[in-house]
């Protein structure tokens, strides 16, 4: 399939294949994510949509018995499977945000400048600015402003998800991964994260994984649709539900599977 996008790509996928153990997660992935846009990976449950998107900043190797097994993801032109490739450094660029909150366990302030510290992108004296300024950012700051040496604990589930994004982006990514950022979330958290992820598209590349295909239409303009390991379609979202290419790819967005 030709696809072409506004923008040039920020990733790009090349044959790609991920087992666990001796059994085959991912087949012959290839795609490309474009750039400033947020892109949907939906598909039914188990098709390897997680795994997919943990395979774009190399978080998939924490998981024990899990291998990329063949194939190469370009970041800027670079593979960062490559020997010479930093991994700290990949995750710095390509942050990812996980299904439910993973707050340190520290305080507010702590958890916002936790990386920033470790990669060097903040003075001493200037560390009270920068985690307002992020905090801000996710609009957080009105929320927490009189409690930033609480434990990240006493948050709400909503509070701590915009604390790991305000954290996300205190590292000063280029890429930000979302794997289903809003399933354990009430409607009014989940509309916040929402809004927070059309705000953010303007500068930074958003890669969502969603179950909710209401939640794909909304947020994405490009979707990756995934099926038993498979990329079966991407495309403009919009066409994806309005006039996809492959039956399968319609026979979810109109819910006859899933």
């Amino acid at each position: 399939m030709s696809i072409s996008f506004s923008h040039s790509p920020a990733l790009e996928v090349h044959d790609l294949e991920v087992q666990y153990g001796r059994a085959s997660a991912l087949t012959n992935i290839s795609c490309r994510i474009p750039s400033r846009q947020v892109t949907a990976v939906m598909g039914p449950s188990g098709c390897g949509k997680s795994t997919f998107i943990k395979t774009l900043n190399r978080t998939l190797e924490l998981t024990p018995s899990a291998r990329v097994r063949g194939g190469s993801v370009l970041y800027r032109g670079r593979d960062i499977y490559a020997s010479a490739c930093d991994v700290g450094d990949i995750r710095k660029h390509i942050g990812i945000i996980h299904q439910r909150p993973v707050s340190f366990p520290m305080s507010v302030k702590e958890n916002v400048l936790f990386g920033a510290r470790f990669h060097k992108l903040v003075r001493r004296a200037d560390e009270d600015d920068y985690a307002r300024l992020y905090l801000e950012r996710v609009g957080l700051w009105s929320e927490v402003r009189d409690r930033l040496g609480a434990h990240a604990a006493t948050l709400s589930g909503g509070q701590q998800q915009r604390l790991c994004l305000a954290r996300t982006l205190a590292n000063q990514p280029t890429v930000i991964l979302m794997d289903e950022p809003c399933s354990a979330l009430d409607p009014a958290a989940t509309r916040r994260i929402e809004e927070l992820i059309g705000e953010l598209e303007r500068e930074y590349t958003i890669v969502i994984v969603t179950h909710n295909m209401s939640q794909a239409r909304r947020v994405s303009r490009h979707t990756l649709f995934f099926y038993e390991g498979r990329l079966m379609e991407s495309g403009p979202t919009q066409q994806m539900f309005e006039d996809p290419s492959e039956s399968l790819t319609r026979e979810f967005v109109t819910g006859q599977i899933g």
